[in-house]
């Protein structure tokens, strides 16, 4: 028996309701503030307590991991704009207002895995950033990593960016496409950190 939704064959039987694409786009721009967090570490306070926590790794090590979620990030938010049906907005919902629950289109059930397939994705970079930013931070305040305050002013701008898109109520398409250039952004200057090592 037809269910009353798909009778005119206006949707294919097998169309679900997707999931909320904030709930995948907010944890990505979340892992970008993780990163772009470094910035604050160059007006930390100076004098470091015996006791403070200390990185795990080697400098060297947690930049590259770093890095590397860097790169990660910039692919979750190309496959965003990829699939701007999913995850941006695309027709009238893309004027609309950052929020939950106005943007899940139907979409097919290829659609849907692949939302899962991002989730995934995107709630393991989440936490690799921020325990790499961290262990980056932690680097910096020992001294292993000493770069110029203009590489720190950078994160500064990404963080600037990602701000504005809360206090703007940016539309989700213009989430997806900061996003996307702040990924780009912030790996570039993981990179520069790279430089400065001094371990």
């Amino acid at each position: 028996m037809t269910s009353k939704r798909n009778q005119g064959g206006s949707h294919d039987a097998d169309t679900r309701i997707a999931p909320d694409p904030f709930a995948a786009v907010l944890p990505a721009i979340a892992a970008l503030g993780a990163i772009s967090s470094i910035a604050t570490i160059n007006w930390a306070a100076t004098e470091r307590a015996p006791d403070r926590i200390r990185p795990k790794r080697k400098a060297a090590t947690a930049l590259r991991e770093l890095e590397t979620c860097c790169l990660h990030l910039c692919e979750i938010f190309r496959r965003f704009q990829r699939n701007p049906a999913l995850f941006a907005g695309e027709g009238a919902q893309g004027s609309s207002p950052l929020k939950f629950g106005v943007h899940g289109p139907r979409v097919s059930g290829d659609a849907a895995r692949l939302y899962q397939q991002v989730m995934n994705d995107v709630a393991s970079m989440l936490v690799l950033a921020a325990q790499n930013a961290f262990e980056v931070m932690c680097a910096v305040e020992d001294g292993t990593v000493d770069a110029p305050e203009a590489i720190f002013f950078g994160f500064g701008e990404c963080q600037d960016q990602l701000n504005k898109l809360i206090q703007n109520r940016a539309t989700l398409k213009a989430s997806v496409d900061t996003g996307a250039e702040v990924a780009e952004r912030l790996t570039e200057l993981v990179r520069e950190l790279k430089k400065y090592r001094t371990d």
